[in-house]
């Protein structure tokens, strides 16, 4: 594909007329230095905060009237992201448009759902915003991969305190996005935010999401010895420290993570959500498979960054490969990184930033993060668009 640059646009503002005024007017100083109208562009992204949730009818009224024929995507988070900046818990807004031919992507939604068989599209992958109250949603998303050609979705969900999404309507519940052809290049990594503390254990016996014995040993135990603590130490002291302990999970078969002390991008991490210290059994957020891989972790924000490092340097190098550039790129980061958890503002974007320049990004924070067809947490999603160089 041969398409020039996306664009991108964000502000900040107590009313969210304002903030949409100050982006559009950036979006149509981009469109005409780039020798192009604002009409050429067909997709657009919107990601905005809770402050503007309850204008989210009349923001995208607005949008379609001012960008006529383009097609909107987006959520609303708790925080929003840009090229080097991020802004979370203030009313924001970012915007992207990218000059997309219309038949390389379809936009989705329960209203429209996405069925290749049916209307012919050749979705290659897409780009999920999702509800996370909607039930089985995690069997939704392994429907919805299988539905592309790659079985490749990224995205997130909504964070806001209404889960509202995009897709050429303002909608509630469910999953929606955009589905893209193959005539879209993309790159995309996933960036984990939390280490093994302890080794990679074995899931013996399990009953539903109940973790009963690892490597043959009762799980309680096993989480214990890999924290450093002692088998009768009291009940209150064992629930502090399980608090802030997680299960990084890999299901039975899955390649080991290239690299020890670090878990690889097919890891899901889920908290422990309970104990039973007579039973010596432990409870975790999600079903286990007998024959699973997983390990305990903290989260660890020298740890995260030193990764969020590495996959933007893996997609530069891959760029450079293939003899390619940014065109645009979307960014999903969990609700529990961003600025508050690497002590300094802007910390992700920046760093993206650092190493892959200053292309156009939007991106949000989500409650959940998708990669392929799996829902994630802690994690980083970082999705590029690809242009010849």
């Amino acid at each position: 594909m041969t398409a020039p640059t996306f664009l991108a646009a964000h502000a900040a503002a107590p009313q969210w007329r304002r903030a949409l005024d100050v982006c559009l007017a950036r979006l149509e100083h981009g469109a005409r230095n780039a020798g192009r109208p604002l009409g050429d562009y067909t997709l657009g992204w919107c990601y905005f905060t809770d402050a503007y949730t309850a204008a989210a009818e009349p923001l995208l009224a607005e949008l379609q009237r001012r960008v006529p024929g383009a097609s909107w995507v987006g959520t609303a988070g708790s925080g929003v992201a840009a090229s080097g900046v991020e802004y979370i818990d203030q009313p924001a807004l970012v915007l992207m448009l990218a000059p997309l031919p219309r038949s390389a992507f379809r936009v989705f939604s329960g209203r429209q759902p996405l069925h290749p068989e049916r209307d012919g599209f050749p979705a290659h992958a897409a780009l999920v915003h999702a509800d996370g109250n909607t039930p089985d949603l995690q069997e939704l998303l392994p429907e919805l991969a299988a539905r592309t050609a790659t079985g490749y979705l990224f995205g997130g969900l909504s964070s806001a305190s209404r889960h509202l999404q995009l897709a050429d309507a303002v909608l509630s519940g469910g999953l929606s996005g955009v589905a893209f052809s193959d005539e879209v290049g993309l790159i995309s990594r996933v960036t984990q935010g939390c280490q093994p503390i302890g080794p990679l254990r074995t899931a013996t016996r399990v009953d539903d999401n109940v973790l009963l014995t690892l490597d043959g040993l009762p799980a309680l135990a096993c989480v214990l010895q890999d924290l450093g603590l002692a088998n009768d130490i009291p009940v209150a002291e064992m629930a502090d420290a399980l608090s802030g302990t997680l299960v990084g999970l890999r299901a039975p078969g899955e390649a080991q993570p290239g690299a020890p002390g670090r878990f690889g991008a097919d890891t899901v991490v889920r908290h422990i959500v309970g104990v039973d210290p007579r039973a010596r059994v432990l409870v975790v957020a999600d079903e286990v498979a007998a024959g699973s891989r997983l390990a305990f972790c903290h989260r660890n924000p020298d740890a995260a960054m030193a990764d969020l490092h590495r996959i933007a340097g893996e997609i530069r190098d891959e760029l450079a490969t293939r003899g390619q550039r940014a065109a645009g790129a979307v960014y999903a980061s969990c609700i529990g990184r961003g600025g508050p958890h690497f002590g300094r503002p802007n910390a992700e974007l920046a760093a993206i930033r650092e190493v892959l320049g200053d292309m156009p990004l939007a991106g949000f924070f989500a409650g959940g993060e998708i990669a392929r067809d799996r829902l994630y947490g802690y994690t980083g999603v970082l999705t590029v668009f690809t242009m010849p160089a």
